[in-house]
């Protein structure tokens, strides 16, 4: 988790347009845990390479241990540039075709 944080660093950004949200972690019933927003001002590919190596560890974990999750769905909230920062939206500042 900390090589991913490093990688989306500060999240620097212009526009809205730059900013994109990557799922975060692995539920034990499926699905991400939480999602993170990063700029693609920074290296989006290695951001969503080091999110599925971060999932397929957390997956792993939670078979090993044997855990279980309240199977909610989490949906994605999308993101946006703020104050020269990609945060991610909260719910009911906007939809995925307003961004």
């Amino acid at each position: 988790m900390l090589q991913l944080q490093a990688a989306v660093g500060t999240a620097a950004c212009d526009s809205p347009a730059q900013c994109k949200t990557v799922a975060i972690g692995h539920k034990a019933c499926g699905g991400p845990e939480s999602y993170m927003a990063y700029s693609t001002k920074a290296d989006g590919a290695g951001v969503s390479r080091l999110a599925q190596r971060y999932a397929d560890a957390r997956k792993g974990e939670d078979q090993r241990g044997g855990m279980v999750s309240n199977c909610m769905l989490l949906r994605d909230p999308g993101a946006t540039c703020t104050a020269g920062r990609c945060v991610t939206l909260q719910p009911g500042q906007g939809s995925v075709s307003e961004r």
